[in-house]
Protein backbone atom coordinates (compact mmCIF):
# COMPACT_ATOMS: atom_id res chain seq x y z
CA UNK A 1 0.00 0.00 0.00
CA UNK A 2 3.06 2.16 0.73
CA UNK A 3 4.34 1.73 -2.02
CA UNK A 4 1.43 1.99 -4.57
CA UNK A 5 0.77 5.77 -2.50
CA UNK A 6 4.73 5.90 -3.34
CA UNK A 7 4.42 5.78 -6.67
CA UNK A 8 1.80 7.97 -7.32
CA UNK A 9 2.91 10.77 -5.47
CA UNK A 10 6.43 10.47 -7.57
CA UNK A 11 4.23 10.45 -10.54
CA UNK A 12 2.77 13.84 -9.33
CA UNK A 13 6.07 15.58 -8.44
CA UNK A 14 7.40 15.04 -12.11
CA UNK A 15 4.14 16.26 -13.45
CA UNK A 16 4.23 19.38 -11.54
CA UNK A 17 7.92 19.83 -12.21
CA UNK A 18 6.85 19.69 -15.98
CA UNK A 19 3.95 22.30 -15.75
CA UNK A 20 6.71 24.31 -13.79
CA UNK A 21 8.98 24.27 -16.40
CA UNK A 22 6.85 25.44 -19.02
CA UNK A 23 5.32 28.27 -16.49
CA UNK A 24 8.98 29.40 -15.97
CA UNK A 25 9.59 29.47 -19.68
CA UNK A 26 6.80 31.50 -20.47
CA UNK A 27 7.52 34.09 -17.77
CA UNK A 28 10.73 34.67 -19.51
CA UNK A 29 9.36 34.92 -22.46
CA UNK A 30 6.84 37.22 -21.51
CA UNK A 31 9.29 39.41 -19.57
CA UNK A 32 11.53 39.92 -22.92
CA UNK A 33 8.60 41.00 -24.50
CA UNK A 34 7.68 43.74 -22.01
CA UNK A 35 10.98 46.03 -22.85
CA UNK A 36 9.97 45.79 -26.28
CA UNK A 37 6.92 46.97 -25.62
CA UNK A 38 7.63 49.70 -23.49
CA UNK A 39 10.14 51.07 -26.15
CA UNK A 40 7.11 51.07 -28.75
CA UNK A 41 4.95 52.50 -26.72
CA UNK A 42 7.41 55.66 -26.12
CA UNK A 43 8.39 55.62 -29.46
CA UNK A 44 4.80 56.34 -30.58
CA UNK A 45 4.36 59.18 -28.25
CA UNK A 46 6.33 62.32 -30.39
CA UNK A 47 3.99 61.45 -33.13
CA UNK A 48 1.35 61.72 -31.73
CA UNK A 49 2.87 64.36 -29.78
CA UNK A 50 3.13 66.74 -32.96
CA UNK A 51 -0.18 66.02 -33.80
CA UNK A 52 -1.91 67.07 -30.67
CA UNK A 53 0.47 70.48 -31.18
CA UNK A 54 -0.33 70.88 -34.73
CA UNK A 55 -4.42 70.77 -34.35
CA UNK A 56 -4.50 73.04 -31.44
CA UNK A 57 -2.99 75.49 -33.21
CA UNK A 58 -4.70 74.69 -36.23
CA UNK A 59 -8.29 75.11 -34.29
CA UNK A 60 -6.78 78.06 -32.12
CA UNK A 61 -5.37 80.18 -35.21
CA UNK A 62 -8.50 79.27 -37.52
CA UNK A 63 -11.26 80.74 -34.47
CA UNK A 64 -12.15 77.21 -33.48
CA UNK A 65 -13.46 75.52 -36.94
CA UNK A 66 -15.54 72.83 -36.68
CA UNK A 67 -15.27 69.51 -38.12
CA UNK A 68 -17.63 66.49 -38.10
CA UNK A 69 -15.39 64.06 -36.31
CA UNK A 70 -15.37 67.19 -33.12
CA UNK A 71 -19.19 67.55 -33.26
CA UNK A 72 -20.91 65.74 -30.52
CA UNK A 73 -24.35 64.32 -31.30
CA UNK A 74 -27.25 62.54 -29.36
CA UNK A 75 -26.61 59.46 -28.42
CA UNK A 76 -28.99 56.68 -29.89
CA UNK A 77 -26.45 54.50 -32.19
CA UNK A 78 -22.86 53.18 -30.02
CA UNK A 79 -20.03 52.01 -30.70
CA UNK A 80 -18.10 49.45 -28.09
CA UNK A 81 -14.51 48.51 -29.05
CA UNK A 82 -13.07 45.86 -26.76
CA UNK A 83 -9.21 44.82 -27.11
CA UNK A 84 -8.36 41.70 -25.25
CA UNK A 85 -5.64 39.67 -26.25
CA UNK A 86 -5.54 36.39 -28.05
CA UNK A 87 -4.19 34.36 -25.70
CA UNK A 88 -4.84 33.11 -22.18
CA UNK A 89 -2.82 32.67 -19.07
CA UNK A 90 -2.73 36.07 -18.43
CA UNK A 91 -3.64 36.38 -15.10
CA UNK A 92 -6.97 38.71 -14.90
CA UNK A 93 -5.83 40.85 -17.91
CA UNK A 94 -8.86 40.10 -20.57
CA UNK A 95 -11.81 39.49 -17.44
CA UNK A 96 -11.36 42.78 -16.23
CA UNK A 97 -11.91 45.04 -19.38
CA UNK A 98 -14.56 42.40 -20.28
CA UNK A 99 -16.21 42.65 -17.59
CA UNK A 100 -15.94 46.56 -17.95
CA UNK A 101 -17.29 46.11 -21.42
CA UNK A 102 -20.03 44.11 -20.79
CA UNK A 103 -21.69 46.30 -17.67
CA UNK A 104 -21.33 49.42 -20.47
CA UNK A 105 -22.84 47.65 -23.19
CA UNK A 106 -25.90 46.22 -20.41
CA UNK A 107 -26.13 50.01 -19.32
CA UNK A 108 -26.49 51.17 -23.14
CA UNK A 109 -29.30 48.30 -23.35
CA UNK A 110 -30.92 49.68 -20.73
CA UNK A 111 -30.96 53.11 -22.29
CA UNK A 112 -32.51 51.80 -25.83
CA UNK A 113 -29.47 52.94 -27.24
CA UNK A 114 -28.31 50.81 -30.24
CA UNK A 115 -24.76 48.98 -30.13
CA UNK A 116 -22.44 47.77 -32.60
CA UNK A 117 -19.46 45.95 -31.12
CA UNK A 118 -16.14 45.63 -32.39
CA UNK A 119 -13.52 43.31 -30.63
CA UNK A 120 -9.63 43.06 -31.04
CA UNK A 121 -8.54 39.74 -29.80
CA UNK A 122 -10.13 36.03 -29.73
CA UNK A 123 -10.52 36.59 -25.83
CA UNK A 124 -12.98 38.87 -26.73
CA UNK A 125 -14.40 37.88 -29.63
CA UNK A 126 -14.94 34.10 -27.99
CA UNK A 127 -16.40 35.74 -25.13
CA UNK A 128 -19.18 38.06 -26.82
CA UNK A 129 -20.32 35.76 -29.66
CA UNK A 130 -20.78 32.74 -26.64
CA UNK A 131 -23.37 35.40 -24.76
CA UNK A 132 -25.25 36.02 -27.85
CA UNK A 133 -24.07 39.78 -29.16
CA UNK A 134 -23.80 40.63 -32.14
CA UNK A 135 -20.50 41.93 -33.14
CA UNK A 136 -19.88 43.84 -36.43
CA UNK A 137 -16.14 43.29 -36.92
CA UNK A 138 -13.71 41.30 -35.01
CA UNK A 139 -9.69 42.14 -35.19
CA UNK A 140 -7.59 38.91 -34.75
CA UNK A 141 -3.84 37.79 -34.66
CA UNK A 142 -3.24 41.72 -33.58
CA UNK A 143 -2.34 42.16 -29.85
CA UNK A 144 0.94 40.03 -29.57
CA UNK A 145 3.06 43.10 -31.76
CA UNK A 146 0.57 45.36 -33.18
CA UNK A 147 1.48 46.98 -35.84
CA UNK A 148 0.53 50.16 -37.57
CA UNK A 149 -1.78 48.81 -40.34
CA UNK A 150 -3.85 47.14 -37.92
CA UNK A 151 -4.34 50.49 -36.06
CA UNK A 152 -5.52 52.09 -39.67
CA UNK A 153 -7.86 48.72 -40.11
CA UNK A 154 -9.53 49.23 -36.75
CA UNK A 155 -9.63 53.08 -37.12
CA UNK A 156 -10.97 53.41 -40.54
CA UNK A 157 -13.70 50.40 -39.54
CA UNK A 158 -14.61 53.03 -36.90
CA UNK A 159 -14.04 56.18 -38.75
CA UNK A 160 -16.63 54.97 -42.03
CA UNK A 161 -19.46 53.75 -39.93
CA UNK A 162 -19.31 57.10 -38.08
CA UNK A 163 -19.34 59.12 -41.36
CA UNK A 164 -22.42 57.19 -42.31
CA UNK A 165 -23.79 57.73 -38.93
CA UNK A 166 -23.99 54.11 -38.18
CA UNK A 167 -22.74 55.18 -34.87
CA UNK A 168 -23.29 58.29 -33.31
CA UNK A 169 -19.94 57.86 -30.45
CA UNK A 170 -17.40 55.47 -30.68
CA UNK A 171 -16.32 54.08 -27.18
CA UNK A 172 -12.80 51.48 -26.54
CA UNK A 173 -11.82 49.61 -23.37
CA UNK A 174 -8.61 48.50 -23.34
CA UNK A 175 -5.87 47.79 -20.29
CA UNK A 176 -3.99 50.34 -19.95
CA UNK A 177 0.02 49.84 -18.97
CA UNK A 178 1.09 52.04 -15.80
CA UNK A 179 4.03 49.80 -14.65
CA UNK A 180 4.98 46.34 -14.78
CA UNK A 181 2.88 45.60 -11.72
CA UNK A 182 0.03 47.68 -12.30
CA UNK A 183 -2.31 47.33 -15.10
CA UNK A 184 -5.74 49.08 -14.88
CA UNK A 185 -8.49 48.45 -17.51
CA UNK A 186 -10.05 51.89 -18.79
CA UNK A 187 -12.28 53.71 -20.50
CA UNK A 188 -10.79 55.59 -23.47
CA UNK A 189 -13.80 57.82 -25.76
CA UNK A 190 -12.81 57.13 -29.83
CA UNK A 191 -15.07 59.52 -31.49
CA UNK A 192 -16.15 62.32 -31.31
CA UNK A 193 -13.01 63.49 -31.43
CA UNK A 194 -12.09 65.20 -28.15
CA UNK A 195 -10.16 68.40 -29.06
CA UNK A 196 -6.76 68.12 -27.93
CA UNK A 197 -5.39 70.47 -25.05
CA UNK A 198 -1.90 71.41 -24.51
CA UNK A 199 -0.66 70.63 -20.75
CA UNK A 200 -1.65 73.58 -18.36
CA UNK A 201 1.91 75.57 -17.14
CA UNK A 202 3.41 74.31 -20.39
CA UNK A 203 5.28 77.60 -20.64
CA UNK A 204 7.54 76.48 -23.44
CA UNK A 205 4.31 75.76 -25.62
CA UNK A 206 4.17 78.43 -28.38
CA UNK A 207 1.40 79.03 -30.96
CA UNK A 208 2.46 78.86 -34.21
CA UNK A 209 1.28 80.40 -37.22
CA UNK A 210 0.04 78.85 -40.48
CA UNK A 211 -0.61 80.08 -44.02
CA UNK A 212 -3.37 77.28 -45.14
CA UNK A 213 -3.57 76.17 -48.37
CA UNK A 214 -6.33 75.13 -49.58
CA UNK A 215 -8.39 75.75 -46.19
CA UNK A 216 -8.08 74.90 -41.95
CA UNK A 217 -11.37 72.72 -43.01
CA UNK A 218 -8.98 70.44 -45.36
CA UNK A 219 -6.41 70.21 -43.23
CA UNK A 220 -7.99 69.31 -40.32
CA UNK A 221 -10.22 66.65 -42.68
CA UNK A 222 -6.55 64.96 -43.40
CA UNK A 223 -4.93 65.73 -39.35
CA UNK A 224 -7.71 64.16 -37.61
CA UNK A 225 -8.34 61.02 -39.16
CA UNK A 226 -4.44 60.45 -38.43
CA UNK A 227 -4.89 61.52 -35.05
CA UNK A 228 -7.98 58.87 -34.75
CA UNK A 229 -5.49 56.40 -36.10
CA UNK A 230 -2.39 56.87 -33.78
CA UNK A 231 -4.89 57.34 -30.58
CA UNK A 232 -6.30 53.34 -31.70
CA UNK A 233 -2.84 52.68 -32.25
CA UNK A 234 -1.26 54.03 -28.65
CA UNK A 235 -4.24 51.39 -27.52
CA UNK A 236 -2.78 48.56 -29.04
CA UNK A 237 0.43 49.26 -27.74
CA UNK A 238 0.17 49.90 -24.15
CA UNK A 239 -2.66 46.81 -24.42
CA UNK A 240 -0.10 44.83 -25.57
CA UNK A 241 2.57 45.70 -23.05
CA UNK A 242 -0.17 45.74 -20.18
CA UNK A 243 -1.08 41.71 -21.77
CA UNK A 244 2.64 40.52 -21.38
CA UNK A 245 2.94 42.25 -17.86
CA UNK A 246 -0.03 40.53 -17.04
CA UNK A 247 0.94 37.61 -18.32
CA UNK A 248 4.76 37.83 -16.77
CA UNK A 249 3.22 38.41 -13.52
CA UNK A 250 0.46 35.16 -13.38
CA UNK A 251 3.23 33.01 -14.93
CA UNK A 252 5.52 33.91 -11.82
CA UNK A 253 2.98 33.39 -9.28
CA UNK A 254 2.18 29.89 -11.09
CA UNK A 255 5.89 28.18 -10.95
CA UNK A 256 6.19 29.93 -7.56
CA UNK A 257 3.19 27.80 -6.74
CA UNK A 258 4.84 25.02 -8.67
CA UNK A 259 7.68 24.87 -6.08
CA UNK A 260 5.72 24.99 -2.88
CA UNK A 261 3.64 22.43 -4.09
CA UNK A 262 6.95 20.00 -5.05
CA UNK A 263 8.08 21.00 -1.83
CA UNK A 264 4.98 19.57 -0.51
CA UNK A 265 4.86 16.69 -2.85
CA UNK A 266 8.39 15.61 -1.80
CA UNK A 267 7.65 15.58 2.06
CA UNK A 268 4.56 13.64 1.47
CA UNK A 269 7.14 10.70 -0.64
CA UNK A 270 10.06 11.15 1.80
CA UNK A 271 6.94 9.94 4.56
CA UNK A 272 5.26 7.32 2.31
CA UNK A 273 9.17 5.85 1.39
CA UNK A 274 9.63 6.43 5.35
CA UNK A 275 6.32 4.15 6.13
CA UNK A 276 7.49 1.47 3.19
CA UNK A 277 10.88 1.16 4.97
CA UNK A 278 8.97 0.91 8.10
CA UNK A 279 7.46 -1.45 6.87
CA UNK A 280 9.58 -4.02 5.28
CA UNK A 281 11.62 -3.80 8.72
CA UNK A 282 8.52 -5.31 11.12
CA UNK A 283 7.73 -7.89 8.44
CA UNK A 284 11.90 -8.51 8.16
CA UNK A 285 11.54 -8.75 12.10
CA UNK A 286 8.56 -10.62 12.81
CA UNK A 287 9.54 -13.33 10.33
CA UNK A 288 12.84 -13.44 11.91
CA UNK A 289 11.10 -13.69 15.30
CA UNK A 290 9.01 -16.40 13.81
CA UNK A 291 12.07 -18.71 12.82
CA UNK A 292 13.35 -18.68 15.93
CA UNK A 293 10.40 -18.99 17.51
CA UNK A 294 10.23 -22.54 15.17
Amino acid sequence: MASAELRLVRRRIRSVQSTMKITSAMELIAASRIVKAQSRVEAAQPYTNKLVEVISNVGAASGGVSHPLLETRELSHAGILVVTSDRGLAGAYNTNVIRMAEARLIELNNQRVDLRLYTVGKKADSYFRYRGYQIERSFLGVTDTPGYGDARAVANTILNDYAQETVDAVEAFTTRYVSALTQTASLWPLLPIQPPEQAEGDEEAVTVGYSYEPSPEAILDRLLPRYLESSVFGILLEASAAEHASRRRAMKAATENAEELTRILSRQANRARQAEITTEISEIVGGAEALSVG
